[in-house]
């Protein structure tokens, strides 16, 4: 009920809010940081085959 006639009393008062946008964009800055292990496995047959031909790739 306090809260309710503090609020009347404001309002009749003549109490004025004002909200606008700001002149400036807002900036967020994010600093993100990726990092990515890549893991392979060959099997022995696979490797061996790789082993012979050097230049295959």
């Amino acid at each position: 009920m306090k809260r309710m006639t503090t609020f009347l009393a404001t309002a009749i008062i003549g109490g004025c809010v004002n909200v606008s946008a700001p002149t400036k964009p807002i900036e967020i800055n994010l600093n993100i940081n990726v990092t990515q292990e890549v893991v392979y496995r060959l099997d022995g047959e696979a490797k061996s085959l790789i082993q012979q031909n050097p230049g295959i790739f």
